[in-house]
């Protein structure tokens, strides 16, 4: 009975987020005569494909950044992180609320995973500041795929293991290692690498099944999300053109995405899940070195 109540809470506290975050908005827009409709179907498609894909798992910020590029909506590189953030931030709570509703999930994993992530952000800027990022990638890219090939290997020789529907959560020494997990998940987040891949890997190696990762890594990025949004436009680091497109687009996109995933069986999430792991190592081990590039060519 508690736990159901401890996850309504959270319901509770997602919706009244959600509310404030969009007084915040509209009150900003309103006081700055900012018209948030400018190229209206430009940033729709944007949000309902960068959204959707970020429900499966995928992450929304790498692709975000490529539509943002392609169409060139945002003027100023430097206001690319603000903006995805702010525009984000509603489908992504509204992707929380409905995974929380519809995965089973232990309040106590939920709740202490998620805060791990949010401290682990908190201190993160902190923490991070003289990391050599590339490094930082590389190390990453190659442990989710290592992790990817673990979890192939499994699925190959042991199939139908760690399908119990029956586990909804860690316990005992597992559940410290998740928060510890997440305390350092938390602070990459700071430095722009995303949540979704290594949770999802996390939890199908401890032989839960990846969908009991979907509402803890939803509720990491709403809460960091929250936190950081109101920061961002208050101190107008967020690009308006197209923005009510990208957060109405995004939530459509939200909604498919959820009703396709609780449509797929445990199996063909699991295979799901693999690609995405494997992609974003790659693509974290390929942005590292561009960078080092970067780095190189300024000297």
């Amino acid at each position: 009975m508690n736990e159901l109540l401890l996850l309504r809470g959270i319901q509770v506290l997602l919706i009244l987020a959600m509310i404030s975050i969009l007084t915040v908005l509209i009150h900003y827009i309103i006081a700055h005569k900012i018209n948030p409709f400018k190229r209206f179907f430009t940033g729709l498609w944007i949000g309902f494909i960068t959204d959707a894909l970020d429900t499966l798992g995928i992450g929304s910020f790498a692709t975000t950044t490529t539509f943002f590029k392609l169409t060139k909506i945002v003027d100023d590189d430097s206001k690319l992180p603000a903006t995805m953030n702010a525009a984000h931030v509603l489908p992504v709570l509204l992707q929380s609320l409905c995974f929380i509703l519809v995965v089973k999930v232990e309040a106590t994993t939920l709740i202490a995973m998620a805060s791990a992530a949010f401290m682990g952000a908190f201190f993160g800027a902190r923490i991070t500041k003289n990391w050599h990022a590339p490094t930082v990638q590389r190390i990453l890219g190659t442990l989710l795929i290592v992790a990817a090939l673990i979890m192939v290997f499994r699925m190959v020789t042991n199939p139908g293991a760690g399908n119990s529907d029956a586990v909804h959560g860690l316990h005992g020494i597992w559940l410290f290692v998740g928060i510890g997990f997440n305390f350092i998940i938390g602070v990459l987040m700071t430095m722009g690498l995303g949540n979704y891949a290594p949770e999802l890997i996390f939890f199908s190696l401890m032989g839960l099944s990846p969908a009991v990762a979907m509402p803890v890594m939803m509720l990491d990025a709403a809460m960091i999300m929250t936190a950081s949004t109101t920061q961002f436009v208050k101190e107008g680091r967020v690009n308006w053109d197209g923005f009510a497109g990208i957060v109405i687009g995004g939530i459509i996109g939200v909604l498919v995405a959820v009703l396709f995933l609780t449509n797929l069986d445990l199996n063909s999430l699991k295979t799901l899940v693999v690609f995405i792991v494997i992609f974003t190592g790659g693509m974290l081990i390929r942005s590292s070195f561009k960078k080092d590039i970067k780095q190189h060519s300024h000297h």
